[in-house]
């Protein structure tokens, strides 16, 4: 038997273990891992442990140099093969002022209330706005950690994720040579070119196939079984003619009377059912909708020549009684 003591331990651990995937959920990075800040080493938990060139980190509208109390709009991006959304964390080691916009939050560990900000839930794109400082205090450091996921909801090998290391001059340290377009710049980490080899999934390809393969076997199945079907119904109807003509003494007589509206009313299917038919040639419909208009039509023409036979066919002392 458990003591007291030994279930109510039992009871935290488990809570625990309960709890512990709330932690994981979407929500931003953590501040530190270990004793090391996540923005400067990254996170251990992604990827294989070390940052990777498959992911190209991008942050653009950085200017050469600041100037004092002025607000910048920063664009945050990740560019992977496969992976589209991910997460990230910037840190200007609170010497200015960094403000989330939509999709992303502050970090509250950073140190400051506006030293750190990273996405509040896995996307891309972000924008966030930087301000200067008050007074020069010099070239301001940046650390920008950007991890691209898979999406499978794990924290495994498919998420890769990078560093950018940048700075800021301090005002009046740089010239742009009258060209306006470059106080602004885009600055990046990562490798483009792995941008373009992406590396297929074995199970995405794998039920890629067997998904090819269940399409050829439904459209093989229906094509032999429609066309089975189709000689099968020609085939007794022409068995039908034969054992009638040969052992039944013939089609039975239709007095004329019966023969004209009839013949007009299956004559006017048989036009109805050609029209519909020669419509589905011209505007290239599936085989399926050709083969049971074409077998339509067919009955229908030969309802027409029943008819026409049954008309002429010599009246016996039966048909006049």
């Amino acid at each position: 038997m458990l003591s007291r003591n030994s279930r109510l331990l039992l009871i935290v651990l488990v809570s625990l273990l309960m709890v512990a995937p709330v932690f994981a959920m979407p929500g931003g990075p953590p501040w530190k891992n270990g004793e090391n800040l996540v923005v400067e080493t990254g996170c251990s938990c992604h990827g294989d442990g070390a940052p990777s060139n498959d992911v190209v980190v991008s942050i653009s509208g950085v200017p050469r140099a600041y100037t004092v109390d002025q607000s910048y709009n920063f664009t945050i991006s990740l560019q992977h093969a496969s992976n589209l959304e991910g997460g990230y964390m910037i840190w200007d080691y609170n010497m200015g002022t960094l403000t989330p916009g939509e999709g992303s939050m502050a970090v509250e560990d950073a140190g400051s209330p506006t030293g750190g900000v990273s996405q509040s839930d896995v996307g891309n794109d972000w924008e966030i706005t930087w301000t200067a400082p008050s007074s020069d205090v010099g070239s301001i450091p940046f650390q920008l950690v950007g991890n691209a996921v898979n999406g499978n909801g794990n924290f495994d090998a498919g998420d890769t994720w990078n560093i950018l290391s940048f700075s800021i001059s301090p005002p009046g340290t740089t010239t742009n040579d009258n060209a306006e377009n470059l106080t602004m710049r885009t600055i990046s980490v990562g490798d483009y070119d792995a941008l373009f080899v992406a590396e297929e999934d074995p199970e995405a390809v794998e039920a890629e196939r067997q998904e090819e393969l269940a399409e050829l076997f439904f459209d093989e199945g229906n094509l032999f079984y429609f066309t089975t079907l189709s000689i099968i119904i020609i085939a007794a109807v022409v068995q039908g003619e034969f054992y009638e003509r040969k052992f039944g003494g013939g089609p039975e007589h239709l007095d004329r009377s019966l023969a004209i509206p009839q013949g007009v009313r299956r004559s006017a299917v048989a036009a109805i059912m050609l029209l519909l038919f020669a419509w589905a040639v011209d505007g290239g419909q599936s085989w399926q909708v050709l083969l049971t208009l074409g077998m339509l039509a067919l009955w229908a023409i030969y309802g027409v020549y029943r008819t026409i036979v049954q008309a002429r066919a010599v009246a016996q002392p039966k048909d006049m009684v």
